[in-house]
């Protein structure tokens, strides 16, 4: 069944570019997005910041599709991070309502089409009313297995490290754990990504050239693509340039290939 959250159905041209970029390589299991650039849209336009992160929710909406089609397992998008709290508080709470919105507005369709939520951050700090819409969804979604799309919401990777560094403490005080004998999968399982593979592609938007405090643990060796095109910009034809641009890497994970 085709993967459809959109009103506008799939057209020949997306299905031919699906099957091209199938045909030239590998398609990245896990996909990471640092989605920025939408107060930038807006503000070019002469628009309120609110502006920027409504066009946005089109471009969650076609990617998370447009991933699904193509074949990627696991889509992870950098939400809100802990540091945007620290924004107006207008426009916390105006992203907070069109989370609120967007959640209660896709949950339905996630779930038709098998595309199954999960979060990762400290999902305390939200409103309660964003808490209860986000776990209805997950639970809603918790069977579905055609895709997972993770939203990190008001996440940092320090953050997530932090908890699992304590998390292994207590089972170091409680004698469950010894610590000469904590590995890295240890520290692996104890993430909030524990059982999702590594991103194979970061992407990020908006031309900025770092990493945001984005799962710092797990982009180890991830390929990573900053392309110029602002959020509210990216649409299918970008996650297709920046897959060809994954598949033309050379991924040899620290190893020295023999000539």
């Amino acid at each position: 069944m085709p993967v459809q959250l959109s009103d506008a159905p799939q057209t020949a041209a997306d299905i031919a570019a699906q099957e091209a970029l199938a045909a030239r390589g590998a398609i990245p299991e896990h996909v990471a997005i640092i989605m920025d650039g939408n107060g930038r849209w807006a503000k070019a336009r002469g628009k309120r910041r609110a502006s920027g992160h409504k066009v946005g929710v089109e471009s969650v909406r076609e990617i998370v599709e447009a991933s699904a089609q193509v074949g990627i397992q696991h889509l992870t998008l950098y939400t809100f991070s802990t540091e945007n709290w620290n924004r107006p508080k207008a426009e916390v709470m105006a992203l907070m309502e069109l989370l609120i919105h967007t959640i209660r507005r896709e949950a339905k369709k996630l779930h038709e089409n098998g595309i199954r939520l999960r979060t990762l951050g400290d999902l305390s700090r939200l409103p309660a009313r964003a808490q209860r819409e986000m776990q209805e969804a997950v639970d809603m979604t918790a069977g579905n297995t055609r895709m997972s799309l993770g939203l990190a919401l008001s996440y940092s990777g320090r953050w997530e490290i932090t908890e699992a560094a304590r998390a292994l403490a207590r089972q170091a005080a409680s004698g469950e754990l010894s610590p000469e004998a904590i590995t890295e999968e240890d520290v692996a399982r104890a993430l909030p990504t524990s059982g999702v593979p590594d991103p194979d592609l970061l992407i990020r938007t908006g031309g900025e050239m770092r990493v945001s405090n984005f799962l710092l643990w797990q982009i180890a060796y991830s390929e990573i693509v900053v392309t110029q095109t602002l959020w509210p910009d990216f649409r299918r034809e970008q996650l297709y340039e920046a897959i060809r641009d994954f598949q033309n890497r050379d991924r040899r994970f620290g190893r020295v290939e023999e000539a």
